[in-house]
């Protein structure tokens, strides 16, 4: 263990995964696991919420998202279901010019298709009449393919991405409640492939990487969760290698003990402990620039997002709010590993969500 290996609670090592996320009492295991989960049927559970079990299904958001750092620009792809109506979004960010280019579109629930598990060739899809996004998830020979096209107001979009897995996998299940959880796997790859933007073509190089994410979990009425992650090389021993972080903050009863905050390094990760957020200006009054604070108590975490790039979405309507953030632009400052050694940021690519949510 290194030196800041203290800071970390050993709830937050990984202990070997169940075959179900969901005990046959209806009862969630939570913590951190090694590898993905087999089944994850979270309607099943217990008393999630403070609604009847068969409100379940409408309470439960799911989503497949992918991020692809490429060296012109930041491709962000999701299909989402929260339960009352899906989405597809996607949405690429010109690092030159700092424009963002965005597709997005609803879907029925029913219509909307997010994969039980990542295995197995499992598919993530979301077709609207002017696009799709698709995931197929071998995720246990460290694969995943993404492909997605979509035309609209902004153009047109087409990408094709085979997704190596370079690191080991963050899973999470974390406890918003009693027997209320959030899951959340995200993994870090090399990216392989081709993008087309309003027809110009940009090709994958050996610097292009990616972070996978899934996620399933029943939000509080009341939520909100703060969010960064880059990937890309980094100095790591005196040599240029892949490297990747995740700090989130949110709605977890222990921060402490159920977090997914980490470094992704090759073929290995390293824990960092809770980090706290602060904006100025808050993302609701963005203009065309804004700075996010990340940091943590021990000296770890000393993050500053310079925000370039900020795509809105929001909704207030008479039984549910949303105000959904994401941004993109880079950062500036480190991050140490639980061996105190130092990883500097400035330059690297960021994006970051700020999320509000009342439903």
């Amino acid at each position: 263990m290194g030196e800041y290996s203290k800071f970390i609670s050993e709830v937050r090592r990984a202990v070997p995964t169940p075959k179900s996320m969901v005990r046959d009492d209806g009862i969630c295991e939570f913590g951190t696991f090694d590898k993905e989960f087999r089944e994850m049927d979270l309607v099943k559970l217990k008393k999630p919420t403070s609604l009847p079990d068969c409100f379940n299904r409408f309470k439960l958001s799911l989503w497949e998202a992918v991020e692809v750092n490429m060296k012109d620009g930041i491709l962000l792809s999701a299909v989402c279901d929260m339960g009352l109506f899906g989405k597809v979004l996607s949405i690429y960010y010109d690092k030159a010019t700092h424009k963002l280019y965005r597709w997005e579109g609803m879907l029925k629930s029913k219509e909307t298709f997010v994969a039980g598990n990542l295995l197995g060739g499992s598919i993530t899809e979301g077709a609207i009449k002017k696009g799709y996004v698709k995931f197929v998830n071998t995720f246990e020979d460290g694969i995943c393919d993404v492909e997605g096209k979509q035309e609209g107001k902004e153009g047109t979009l087409e990408y094709s991405f085979r997704l190596t897995r370079i690191s080991k996998p963050c899973v999470v299940s974390i406890p918003f409640g009693k027997n209320r959880p959030l899951y959340s796997q995200k993994d870090f790859f090399k990216a392989e492939g081709r993008l087309v933007i309003n027809g110009e073509e940009k090709l994958s190089d050996e610097n292009t990487v990616a972070i996978v994410d899934d996620h399933k979990g029943y939000y509080p009425r009341k939520a909100h969760y703060d969010w960064v992650t880059t990937m890309g090389k980094n100095v790591v021993n005196g040599e240029e290698k892949y490297f990747a972080f995740n700090l989130t903050h949110n709605q977890s009863i222990d921060q402490d003990k159920y977090n997914e905050n980490l470094i992704w390094l090759e073929n290995e990760t390293s824990l960092l402990p809770p980090i706290t957020f602060t904006r100025s200006p808050e993302s609701k009054d963005f203009k065309d620039y804004s700075e996010w604070k990340i940091k943590d108590e021990y000296g770890m975490v000393d993050v500053t997002f310079k925000v370039y790039g900020q795509y809105s979405m929001i909704l207030h309507a008479l039984v549910a709010n949303i105000d959904y953030y994401i941004t993109f632009g880079e950062l500036e400052g480190y991050v140490l590993d639980e061996d105190g050694n130092k990883y500097v940021l400035d330059g690297m690519a960021a994006i970051g969500e700020d999320k509000s949510l009342l439903f």
